[in-house]
């Protein structure tokens, strides 16, 4: 199986590169492909060949989202388009990566994949357009939440992980939101499910998240805990902080359309919070 990884410089799209190693025939992110363009996908996915595309890039920027939908729907929605036109031109399958905020959390239990997508904003209005025109070409979509990993988006200084204990030992007051439950999902554990639904010969939708719950609160404090670090959180409501957007309060996703098919469930969300505070190096600068 040759593999393309789009969007690879991501703390996901990294991930997947480390977990397919050598089938892995081409990566790139922003700098070598630009996946608004159509003609450029296209010719690198027929130069290319592969026979399966991972998308892992995405315009996440939630809130700058309501002053962008332009940007917005051609990173999230055209470019899933125009990478699924050419798997299906190519006879490759694309393997396409979306989000829990397709969903309004309204929702008193987990969201399966058949409850009907109600986005609160552009960002996940974007991401469910791309949902539908990647499917379009009989893809593999994965809804996920909370994507975590050592490498998170400089624009935004780094994973949320990284950004606390970073603040922490800068002695920077924290305040967290403590009104939006969900199920962090770290991109390794998150990457190894990619590559396991692809080889089972999954298609459609799926949903993937480490086991459990929790608050943005409640995983700031677990952070803190297992990097040693004594510093007070408060604990404060999404509306103070006047975002422009609004984010589903409980966006807890199902998965176990994804455990039916036999494969291993992913670990718990505190286990793999323990393995990637020991692997972040918070002396590094965040450029």
């Amino acid at each position: 199986m040759n593999c393309a990884v789009v969007g690879a410089g991501g703390q996901l799209g990294q991930a997947l590169v480390r977990v397919l190693g050598p089938r892995v025939v081409w990566s790139g992110g922003r700098e070598a492909l630009d996946v608004t363009d159509a003609t450029a996908v296209s010719s690198l996915v027929s130069t290319v060949g592969p026979d399966v595309v991972f998308n892992a890039s995405a315009y996440n920027q939630v809130d700058r989202a309501e002053s962008e939908p332009a940007e917005a729907f051609a990173a999230n929605a055209a470019a899933p388009h125009f990478l699924a036109r050419a798997c299906a031109a190519s006879g490759a399958l694309l393997v396409h990566v979306s989000t829990d905020y397709v969903f309004d959390g309204t929702a008193s239990r987990p969201y399966v994949e058949d409850d009907p997508p109600r986005p609160l904003g552009v960002y996940g209005a974007s991401k469910l357009a791309g949902e539908f025109l990647a499917a379009s070409a009989s893809a593999l979509v994965v809804r996920t939440s909370g994507v975590l990993g050592a490498h998170g988006s400089r624009g935004k200084g780094g994973s949320f992980v990284e950004r606390i204990l970073a603040r922490a030992r800068a002695g920077q007051p924290l305040r967290v939101v403590n009104d939006q439950t969900f199920a962090p999902t770290f991109a390794a554990d998150l990457a190894v499910a990619l590559v396991a639904l692809v080889d089972a010969g999954a298609r459609g939708l799926y949903h993937v998240t480490n086991d459990g719950t929790c608050t943005w609160h409640e995983l700031a404090v677990a952070s803190l805990e297992l990097a040693g670090l004594s510093v007070p959180v408060e604990s404060i409501t999404t509306a103070s902080l006047g975002l422009a957007a609004r984010r589903p309060a409980f966006s807890v996703l199902d998965g176990a359309r994804y455990r039916a098919l036999g494969l291993a469930p992913l670990p718990p969300w505190r286990d793999a919070l323990r393995d990637l505070v020991a692997s972040i190096d918070t002396a590094a600068p965040l450029s």
